[in-house]
């Protein structure tokens, strides 16, 4: 053998066939784990298309087991390895996700690590109380309705915002908003402030101002058209009659208000005893608007008082057909026959209250 033979010899020994299966074997191996972890990242991992609540406070783990209660992945540790070498571990953000079926775990983790939240529609109407509020908008909120309840009631909130105790109800507009599931109680009250700002601009202003009267006092005068009547071709007539009372200086007379001097909505049948409550909100009694809202006015109530119908109405009465319309008089005489015929219809069917 040549020394140059020799020599390359020593430098690439023989390999015995043991060492080549177990170098094979290791080739494979890590080629099926390349694979496998590949898979781990891009391979479809969500089931199905859902929406997920990550609370303030949680860390991965929670997730982790939220994740496996509702059976949302097909590869549960994929979720785990590919959130570790992200690290979305250490790094949980709280929110309202909404991820979508077919998603690969990449796809996942990026979502919940950015924070970028799926934001909620939140509607509240048919509102009369802040406990009522409360507990509407706790639906769409982190916040349970007891914390949202005490922001709404907090001593120098009304003052804050430039309103009283008795008017702080009409700067809650009821409407369609977007909010963040995580929203604090705070925030939401900072934001209805500022939806009341841009709700209240010069062209509505001027309206109000037309009319002798501020924002807010429109706003306690619809909430009284609001509960007046559910028909919306009503409104602005009713708007118009209570408008026309007010320039006479005649008692509002709005049985609604009672009711809310009374704390109870459900009242079918205002007798003359509960008319005798010594209340700022009984219209019977006192004259001019009552201090605030009863109610949170909606758009098409406050639409109507600034938009009201001309007309020379002075009096209204619920139809006796239970329609939920109303007759309205120009003057005494003939309302007292609607109202004679209303308290028949009531009587006959034994409602006394």
């Amino acid at each position: 053998m040549s020394i140059q033979r020799k020599n390359r010899a020593q430098v690439f020994p023989k390999l015995s066939k043991i060492s080549i299966i177990v170098f094979a074997v290791l080739l494979i191996g890590s080629g099926y784990r390349a694979f496998e972890l590949f898979g781990y990242i891009f391979n479809e991992n969500v089931k199905r298309s859902t929406v997920i609540l990550i609370p303030t406070g949680a860390g991965f783990k929670q997730v982790d087991q939220l994740m496996t209660q509702h059976e949302l992945l097909e590869n549960p540790k994929a979720f785990r390895w590919v959130s570790k070498k992200k690290e979305y571990t250490n790094a949980v953000k709280p929110g309202r996700y909404e991820i979508k079926q077919g998603w690969n775990t990449n796809q996942l983790v990026n979502l919940l690590r950015s924070g970028e939240q799926t934001p909620v529609k939140l509607t509240f109407n048919n509102v009369r109380f802040f406990e009522d509020l409360a507990g509407k908008v706790s639906r769409y909120f982190e916040s349970d309705s007891l914390n949202i309840y005490r922001a709404l009631g907090a001593d120098t909130l009304p003052a804050y915002y430039g309103f009283t105790p008795e008017t702080l109800p009409a700067m809650f507009i009821p409407n369609t908003y977007e909010f963040y599931w995580t929203t604090s109680p705070q925030t939401f009250i900072d934001r209805m402030h500022k939806e009341y700002q841009r709700f209240w601009n010069d062209e509505r202003k001027a309206k109000a101002d037309a009319l002798g009267l501020t924002p807010v006092e429109v706003a306690t005068l619809a909430s009284i058209v609001q509960e007046e009547t559910v028909k919306e071709d009503e409104k602005p007539v009713v708007a118009g009659l209570y408008l026309n009372r007010i320039k006479r200086g005649m008692l509002l007379q709005a049985d609604p208000t009672v009711k809310f001097a009374l704390h109870d909505f459900t009242i079918r049948r205002v007798t003359n005893e509960m008319l005798e409550i010594n209340s700022p909100y009984n219209t019977y009694k006192y004259a001019g608007l009552p201090p605030g809202p009863i109610n949170f006015p909606e758009i098409s109530s406050i639409e109507a008082v600034l938009n009201p119908q001309k007309h020379a109405y002075l009096y209204m009465c619920a139809k006796d057909d239970f329609s939920g319309y109303h007759y309205f008089s120009s003057n005494l005489a003939q309302h007292n026959i609607y109202a004679a015929r209303y308290r028949n219809a009531l009587n006959r069917n034994k409602i006394w209250k």
